[in-house]
């Protein structure tokens, strides 16, 4: 019994001191904000017919579907061309920004705004990676995906060295940031804009106020103990959404596999045959027909595919089956991007995959990174002096620091 209550409270402690998975949320973060950036920009001179007020899924009709089922989407604010422009470029900029991680927490909601507006305007554009983007664009509002790889780190550490020293910088963009986008939604709210389900709007009221309440803590607070709970009260969020993350891609490969085991062309290990030879799915038609036309080959990757999707779950509790698993799942997705054509729904689950990437790989890559851009540096100019800014010095998260705003 008291090896179990040492158990319990050792769990509780894990999960309450620490924003768990750095490197596995800063994956996550610079990969879904890198896949939608790609697809905006690469549909950028069709934005008109897919989202616009070209499309054939015209705004009265996407006016209608809303009403029936409450979808958040900005678009429905306002007709026209000014303000669907407006709110591409936005759902473009927020994508740069938090991929470069510059104020995450922000970024993020502003990122989960772009995605949401855009693609429940127009519900039938897609290829299966929107549903996924689509749910991890929520999820990643409650990650503290900033702590590494990103800008906000970096000025973590410069703040810490500063404070070591004696001195204090302060924070003129946080303030800004959190004046206009409050000044925005209460203007949204008051002008009765909202008319989707209340889970959006109250999550974006929520993480505003939530914002003020941090730093007014952080700049106030005589005693340590009201920010220590805010960092626990943190650090649970975020180890519940990774997990939440963990258990959606679990859910993903289960059900499909499941669904596969059902269909007669995987049981007789036909069935990637079939969309080799469809012109949509074929950019490469002469590769598909290398792959279609090994009898064998078709049958391997056939079966192969519904035993991974189906095993992978399971490995989660041995390691070294797990990582197995994993790279062939993400090789499997990087040959659907070249084979069938769908890029956007390959990065977006490999970036699902990457949550359950070793962090000692991880460290390796980001090391790997740094090393590369020294040397780009060194060629091109002078080094950056800041070091490696991927690595966390100190268990203080860099999105909300008490000394600055936390936007």
């Amino acid at each position: 019994m008291n090896d179990f209550g040492a158990s319990v409270s050792r769990g509780i402690a894990r999960v309450t001191e620490a924003a768990l998975g750095p490197y596995q949320s800063a994956v996550i973060r610079i990969g879904f904000a890198g896949t939608w950036l790609l697809f905006l920009l690469r549909e950028l001179p069709h934005r008109q017919e897919l989202y616009g007020p070209d499309g054939p899924w015209s705004w009265g009709l996407a006016r209608q579907l809303i009403a029936d089922n409450g979808a958040f989407t900005a678009l429905m604010w306002w007709d026209g061309q000014f303000w669907f422009e407006t709110v591409y470029a936005l759902a473009v900029l927020a994508s740069v920004l938090l991929l470069l991680g510059w104020r995450t927490r922000t970024m993020s909601v502003l990122f989960m705004v772009g995605v949401l507006s855009l693609q429940n305007r127009s519900v039938f554009m897609g290829d299966g990676g929107d549903n996924v983007l689509h749910l991890m664009s929520l999820y990643l509002v409650f990650t503290r995906c900033g702590q590494v790889w990103s800008l906000d780190a970096r000025r973590a550490a410069r703040t810490r060295d500063a404070r070591a020293r004696g001195e204090r910088i302060p924070d003129r963009a946080g303030p800004v940031l959190w004046a206009v986008l409050g000044a925005a939604l209460v203007a949204v709210t008051a002008g009765d804009r909202f008319d989707s389900d209340w889970f959006v709007p109250a999550l974006l009221w929520g993480v505003w106020l939530t914002q003020a309440l941090w730093w007014v803590i952080g700049r106030y607070a005589k005693s340590y103990e009201p920010r220590v709970l805010l960092d626990i009260v943190a650090n649970v969020i975020h180890n519940g959404a990774l997990f939440v993350i963990a258990s959606e891609a679990c859910l993903i490969y289960a059900t499909a596999g499941w669904y596969k085991i059902q269909g007669s062309r995987w049981q007789d290990g036909t069935a990637v045959y079939y969309p080799l030879h469809l012109d949509y799915f074929s950019p490469w038609p002469a590769l598909a027909d290398l792959l279609a036309g090994s009898g064998t080959m078709v049958m391997l990757v056939t079966y192969g595919t519904v035993i991974v999707q189906v095993a992978f779950p399971f490995t989660l509790f041995n390691r070294r089956v797990k990582n197995v698993l994993l790279a062939l799942m993400m090789t499997e997705h990087a040959a659907i991007a070249v084979l069938l054509g769908l890029p956007f729904f390959s990065l977006a689950m490999i970036a699902t995959d990457a949550v359950f990437l070793p962090t000692s790989f991880l460290r390796r890559l980001g090391g790997w990174v740094a090393r590369a851009r020294g040397g780009l540096f060194a060629r091109g100019g002078p080094t950056v002096p800041d070091g490696d800014p991927g690595e966390p010095r100190a268990p203080e998260n860099p999105e909300h620091s008490h000394v600055g705003f936390p936007a």
